[in-house]
């Protein structure tokens, strides 16, 4: 049996959607009570209403319970302690993260997780499992490669989701991985002309999560990240080094959450049909040998529910390797090609 939690969320929602299509039953699962039963009364389907503070009760909300896809962002709230509760339960934790102190934190859980026979894997969705799958290929075709530059080019809108765990590090810098360990910088630290397919893009350097996944799938010891930004979130990630406190108060970040609350809770049918994820890589090793890839695939989101499920219902069934695991570890760098829309292509 599956349980989502924050079933109610936008993501989750679009996942119950193909979880219905298929005939499937998962459990629902959140903090809030009436928002769970009119979900679950909508379409019939069982619902547990727990809160987090507690990893016992946790753990007896999920006594017959075989996966958990935790959907409750921000994660940096609900990754541990839910993973906790699995642990003590026996269950196995997925989630669908991009937050690299998540990643961290649950790493440290692997060998706990592993004497439980629990696997734990975050990032199950847009982040990390795309570049993830690029990354382990680019491994693959330079076994010795010591540096790793991803980047990627998101069209569509956020989520509610997204946009606030964004807000909520606006303040917090750059992270990079450099002989093999995390290096804070300055928010924006690099910026580079990459070539998504229709020409040179300029892209920022950003945090993002497989900062952290990259060197547990690769061993590549120096890791960089790169978004596709236009001007204005270019100016705003460098205008952050300067205004850290005053992005960081909880005046602004209060102001800005409300403002993404006053919006829809993500980008609608139309817009996920017509949006589009592109990412890029790069190897090199000591010597200066390189290998490149390109990835195209379906909007971000729309990629993150097919994904999540495909993924929770493997390790339904059985395709799970107990302690801290990424995507790529369990089901291989061509993973991704099994989704309609993807390609590879090397450079």
């Amino acid at each position: 049996m599956i349980l989502i939690y924050g079933a109610n969320g936008y993501t989750a929602e679009l996942i119950i959607e193909l979880a219905l299509k298929e005939g499937a039953k998962p459990i629902l699962g959140g903090r809030s009570e009436g928002k769970l039963a009119a979900l679950a009364k909508l379409h019939q389907l069982p619902m547990r209403a727990f809160a987090l503070d507690d990893p016992d009760a946790i753990a007896n909300n999920l006594k017959d319970v075989a996966v958990v896809l935790n959907c409750a962002g921000p994660f940096s709230r609900t990754a541990k302690p839910m993973a906790e509760g699995c642990i003590k339960a026996g269950v196995h934790y997925l989630d669908i993260t991009g937050e690299i102190d998540v990643f961290e934190a649950l790493a440290l859980m692997g060998s706990k997780a592993r004497k439980a026979a629990v696997m734990l894997m975050p990032g199950t969705g847009f982040d990390v499992v795309p570049s993830d799958c690029l990354a382990a290929h680019l491994k693959r075709r330079l076994p010795d490669a010591t540096y790793l530059t991803l980047a990627f080019q998101a069209i569509g809108q956020p989520s509610h989701g997204t946009a606030t765990t964004m807000v909520e590090n606006l303040h917090r810098g750059g992270m990079v991985r450099r002989g093999g360990k995390l290096l804070a910088v300055p928010a924006a630290s690099a910026t580079r002309q990459i070539d998504f397919g229709k020409g040179p893009v300029t892209t920022i350097c950003i945090p993002w999560g497989d900062v952290s996944t990259a060197w547990v799938s690769t061993a590549i010891a120096n890791i960089e990240v790169f978004m596709a930004a236009p001007a204005g979130m270019r100016w705003m990630a460098k205008a952050s080094r300067y205004l850290g406190g005053v992005m960081g108060s909880g005046f602004v970040q209060g102001l800005l959450k409300k403002q993404i609350d006053s919006g829809p809770a993500g980008p609608n049918a139309e817009q996920r049909r017509r949006g589009a994820s592109h990412l890029w890589g790069e190897v090199r090793n000591a010597s200066g040998q390189t290998a490149t890839a390109r990835l195209d695939t379906i909007e971000g989101y729309a990629l993150t529910a097919l994904t999540a499920w495909d993924i929770a219902k493997r390790v339904a069934h059985g395709e799970a390797q107990p302690g801290y695991r990424t995507p790529s570890q369990v089901f291989g760098a061509d993973y991704i090609l099994n989704f309609a829309g993807t390609t590879r292509t090397d450079l």
